[in-house]
């Protein structure tokens, strides 16, 4: 490990339990409009956690008594379970994905939606939760904004937690985040060394400043975790980059075909920014056993980037009113 990384970790790598929420809400209203929060959860079929989390943000983070976050915000992109009405009813407000800047049409995809949310957000910290986490704690939230609302050289953090691979009744504790493990924690050794202490950098939950966020080009898949934490690196440098440790992470796991669709799309993200070209053909080819044989089946690898949101018109005008 690099020196620099070292020092880092030292300096910039926290658990939730060193701010107490006392703290954070001081430091909150101390910064006035440059403390606002919004918190952004990407959503789609995941009626059977997302009423949990938002209740458990509104309740803790909220209340009269605790109003850390100003804004709580799910975005749906085409749920055909009830995940629209359990957020709304839960108390989140719920916005569709194609609602947010029609003139353009959606891909599909995670980072579409979190690129999309920064119109329909209006908090100078934006918070990305993913919508699938169990047993959901409000530090996952608190821990990974302290950090933006107490030391003002931050710009981006991620949290960082325990992974367990739940399946077929068995628990793994430090099994989960294979992607992580065989692809992206690889990539970012060889090609960005100064990167190698996060230890989830394709976690799904991190707070920014809208002012760093509004210039990072958005990967519309999978992508968009390693793009966000590569592209960052270079506009703003790794002191400004932290992470945060919450705990344990509970989430609805993929199986072995769909982690090597997300592989792709990873290592076509990182391709891209170390050459700044494309792949000579971005499709992958998986197979499956079906009637006795292997039948394949090919995917499109994400190829799509949206830009920094402050070069949409929309986005600029919405931000002079």
């Amino acid at each position: 490990m690099l020196d620099e990384v070292e020092r880092w970790l030292e300096r910039r790598s926290w658990s939730a339990a060193d701010r107490p929420l006392d703290a954070l809400l001081a430091a909150k209203r101390a910064a006035g409009e440059r403390g606002t929060v919004s918190v952004v959860l990407p959503a789609l079929d995941e009626e059977a956690t997302v009423g949990a989390i938002v209740a458990a943000v509104r309740r803790d983070l909220m209340s009269e008594r605790m109003p850390l976050v100003d804004e709580l915000l799910v975005v749906d992109s085409g749920s055909r379970d009830g995940t629209v009405r359990v957020a709304a009813d839960a108390g989140a407000r719920v916005v569709s994905r194609d609602e947010i800047l029609p003139r353009l049409p959606a891909e599909p995809g995670k980072g579409e939606v979190l690129w999309r949310s920064l119109l329909v957000t209006r908090g100078e910290i934006v918070c990305f939760v993913d919508a699938d986490l169990r047993e959901f704690d409000s530090r996952f939230v608190s821990g990974i904004v302290g950090p933006l609302l107490t030391e003002p050289s931050v710009q981006l953090v991620k949290a960082m937690y325990d992974r367990p691979l739940e399946t077929g009744g068995t628990v793994v504790p430090a099994g989960g985040g294979r992607v992580t493990e065989l692809v992206a924690r690889p990539l970012l050794n060889l090609h960005w060394p100064r990167l190698a202490g996060f230890v989830q950098p394709l976690g799904g939950e991190y707070a920014a400043r809208r002012s760093l966020l509004e210039r990072l080009p958005f990967p519309v898949g999978y992508g968009v975790e390693l793009g966000m934490l590569i592209d960052a690196l270079g506009l703003v440098g790794l002191d400004a980059l932290a992470q945060v440790d919450v705990g344990v992470r509970h989430h609805r796991h993929q199986d072995g075909q769909a982690l090597g669709r997300m592989a792709a799309a990873i290592y076509r993200t990182a391709q891209l920014r170390m050459a700044r070209g494309h792949l000579v053909r971005p499709r992958l080819t998986q197979f499956a056993r079906a009637g006795g044989a292997f039948v394949p089946a090919t995917y499109s690898v994400d190829t799509e980037e949206r830009p920094p949101m402050r070069e949409v018109p929309e986005y600029r005008d919405r931000r002079a009113a």
